[in-house]
């Protein structure tokens, strides 16, 4: 009976199973950081009616647009596909003119039957938009984001991409010509920067300026993401071909 080859350490020298495996998991987190910005872009990224993630976007996400109605921002921003021009406008008129319940009657829940109740009708989470008080409500100013919607998204952003963080910080610890207080630095930026990002959604909810915190945070755990995924990635595959480096690398570990 043969003796099992011992696990090697470093991400260069991890054996052919090790390296698919995390590498599989990288690629796959990696597939759902490019959709999260997509749909972050999709979301967000138009709260004012303007393609690409702005400050403007953070606050009214969050505390909300007194000068629109939610019903407008939206079909300013992400709904803008949802409906033909002539309807959108008709909608906005009616919401601008205090939503009265007459012209409701007349022709714009017709307008709402045509174009939003296949989902707003259907879906848990979505007001029915079948009822004239459910929309009512959506036609006043905009408040942004509930507490009780900021409590449940808080708590499931939290609890999810600290994983990905975990797993990630595991596959990095490997990495060598790194010193470690640098790798441990890298590990745990993310995890303060999503505590601070998750933080400064409720205080932009009270004052519009920590919308800047919350631009500045996410940029930051993104930004240790992908340095860390880069350089798993570099050592695991690439690494081990460029003999030179790999002996400079591993001196550098030796000595820290």
């Amino acid at each position: 009976m043969t003796q099992n080859t011992p696990v090697k350490t470093t991400l260069p020298e991890l054996s052919i199973t090790l390296k698919c495996l995390f590498s599989s998991y990288l690629l796959v987190m990696g597939m759902g950081a490019l959709l999260a910005t997509a749909q972050i872009l999709m979301t967000h990224g138009l709260a004012d009616g303007k393609a690409g993630l702005s400050f403007d976007d953070i606050v009214y996400s969050y505390q909300g647009d007194p000068k629109h109605s939610k019903i407008e921002t939206k079909l300013n921003g992400s709904m803008r596909d949802k409906a033909s021009s002539a309807d959108k406008l008709a909608i906005i008129k009616w919401v601008r003119h205090g939503a009265p319940k007459q012209q409701w009657d007349e022709n714009i829940k017709d307008i709402f039957y045509k174009n939003c109740i296949s989902c707003h009708s259907v879906i848990p989470g979505l007001p029915n938009f079948t009822r004239y008080d459910n929309v009512k409500k959506v036609a006043q100013s905009e408040s942004g984001a509930s507490f009780t919607m900021l409590t449940r998204v808080s708590h499931i952003h939290i609890f999810s991409i600290s994983f990905i963080f975990l797993f990630n910080g595991i596959i990095f610890s490997y990495a060598i010509g790194i010193k470690e207080w640098q790798k441990a630095l890298l590990v745990s930026l993310p995890f303060l920067f999503l505590s601070v990002d998750v933080f400064s959604w409720w205080l932009t909810k009270i004052h519009a300026d920590f919308a800047w915190v919350t631009i500045i945070s996410g940029v930051g755990y993104y930004l240790c993401w992908v340095i860390t995924w880069l350089i798993s990635m570099y050592q695991m595959w690439v690494l081990p071909y460029k003999k030179h480096k790999l002996n400079q690398l591993s001196q550098i570990s030796t000595e820290s």
